[in-house]
C-alpha cells in the first residue's frame, strides 16, 4: 500500500460545547431546515476562516525581502484551508435536500468534509485509491464517514465518485463538478481576509498548488474587491508546487495558456511531496489564468528545501506547518532572487499544520 502524507494534523477538531449545542440543532432531520440551516451558519461563522495573519520578521531578515505576512490556514477545524469548501458544500448540500455528500480524497480534504457532514447530521461518502493508505482516515470514520476504496489513482478516484454521485443522488463535492464556483466564492473568503487585515491588496500572493482550485479562489476573491472599488489592485499571484510533479507549474513555465497534462508514470510521491503532485489538476487552466492576467509566476520547489522552510517556521517564526505548503514561500523567495522584488507588502499562503 501507498503511504500517503496529505496528512495536516493527526489532532481531532475539538468540539466545545457551544458547537455541540448548535449540532444539535444543525443535525436534527425533524426540524424545519431553516432552523437547521441558522444552526450550521452560526457553525461556519465560529469554526471556520478568519485564520492566523502575522508578520514573518525573521524571514524578512534571512530572504531580504521586507513585509512578508504569513497567512495560516492551521488554524482551521481540521488543518487547512479544505473546511472552507467542504463546510460551503455541506451548508448548499443541506440548502438543497441532500442526504449524502461524497467526495474523493487522499487525506485533509476527506476529514473535513466528514466533519462538516457529522455537524449538518448528513451521511458522508469518502472515496479513496485501492493502493492509498492516508494516516488521516481514522479521523474520517470517527467522525462517521464511509470509507469506499476504489480506482487507481485520486483521478480514477474522482471519476468513481462523480459517477456514484451521479446514479445515488449524492451531492457530489469532488474538484471539477458542477459546484466549482461555490468552492472557488469559499476560497475567495481568504482574498477577502487579507484585505481586513491590510486595507488594501498585496503586491503579491504566493501560494501551494496541487489542483489549483485554492489559487484560482484567492485571485477571483481579488479581482472582486478590486471591482468593487476596495483595493487600489490586483496582487500578483505567485504559485509553488513540487519540482515537475504538478502541471500548472509545469504548463506556465514552458508558456502555455492551458493545463496540459503530465504523464502519470512519471509521478513520484515522496513524504513530503504528495499533497503537491498530480498529473491532472482539475482547475489547472483557471490557476494559469490567473497567473497570467495578474503577471504572476510560478515555480518549482524541491524537498529539501520545504523541509528546511518548514523547521525554520517552526524554530523562528512559532509555526507547525505542513513541509509542503511552504512551496508557495520558496516561490515567491525565488523569484526575489532572480530579480529583487521592491519594498511592499507580500503574503505567502501556509495551508496546512505539521
Amino acid at each position: 500500500m501507498m503511504e500517503m502524507t496529505d496528512d495536516a494534523s493527526s489532532q481531532l477538531p475539538l468540539v466545545s460545547e457551544e458547537i455541540s449545542d448548535l449540532k444539535k440543532t444543525a443535525s436534527d432531520a425533524d426540524l424545519d431546515i431553516s432552523y437547521r440551516l441558522e444552526a450550521f451558519e452560526d457553525i461556519i461563522a465560529s469554526e471556520v476562516g478568519d485564520t492566523l495573519f502575522t508578520r514573518a520578521r525573521n524571514i524578512e531578515r534571512e530572504v531580504g525581502l521586507r513585509q512578508i505576512y504569513l497567512k495560516f490556514e492551521g488554524g482551521n477545524p481540521s488543518g487547512t484551508q479544505k473546511d472552507r469548501i467542504a463546510f460551503a458544500q455541506v451548508q448548499d448540500a443541506m440548502r438543497r435536500g441532500y442526504r449524502t455528500i461524497c467526495v474523493a480524497t487522499c487525506g485533509n480534504y476527506g476529514v473535513a468534509v466528514a466533519f462538516a457532514a457529522h455537524l449538518a447530521g448528513i451521511r458522508c461518502c469518502i472515496y479513496v485509491p485501492l493502493n492509498y493508505h492516508t494516516k488521516r482516515e481514522e479521523e474520517m470514520r470517527k467522525w462517521g464517514a464511509e470509507i469506499i476504496r476504489s480506482g487507481r489513482d485520486y483521478e480514477d478516484s474522482i471519476t468513481i465518485s462523480s459517477l456514484a454521485a451521479s446514479e445515488q443522488d449524492y451531492y457530489d463535492a469532488n474538484p471539477g463538478a458542477k459546484n466549482t464556483a461555490l468552492q472557488l466564492q469559499a476560497y475567495g473568503e481568504i482574498a477577502y481576509e487579507i484585505y481586513d487585515e491590510l486595507r488594501d491588496a498585496p503586491a503579491a500572493v504566493a501560494v501551494p498548488v496541487s489542483n489549483g482550485t485554492t489559487l484560482a479562489g484567492i485571485y477571483r476573491g481579488f479581482q472582486q474587491l478590486y471591482r468593487r472599488g476596495k483595493t487600489s489592485r490586483i496582487p500578483r499571484i505567485i504559485a509553488g508546487s513540487s519540482s515537475k510533479m504538478n502541471p500548472i507549474i509545469s504548463s506556465f513555465k514552458k508558456g502555455l495558456k492551458v493545463c496540459e497534462d503530465l504523464e502519470p508514470v512519471k509521478i513520484r510521491e515522496s513524504v513530503i511531496n504528495e499533497p503537491l503532485i498530480n498529473w491532472h489538476s482539475i482547475d489547472g487552466t483557471a490557476a494559469i489564468e490567473a497567473l497570467y492576467d495578474s503577471n504572476g509566476w510560478a515555480w518549482d520547489a524541491g524537498d529539501r528545501k520545504m523541509q528546511f522552510y518548514a523547521n525554520y517556521l517552526k524554530k523562528n517564526e512559532g509555526l507547525s506547518v505542513l513541509p509542503a505548503s511552504t512551496a508557495g514561500l520558496l516561490a515567491l523567495i525565488e523569484m526575489h532572487n532572480r530579480n529583487a522584488l521592491p519594498p511592499d507588502r507580500y503574503v505567502v499562503l501556509l495551508t496546512g499544520r505539521g
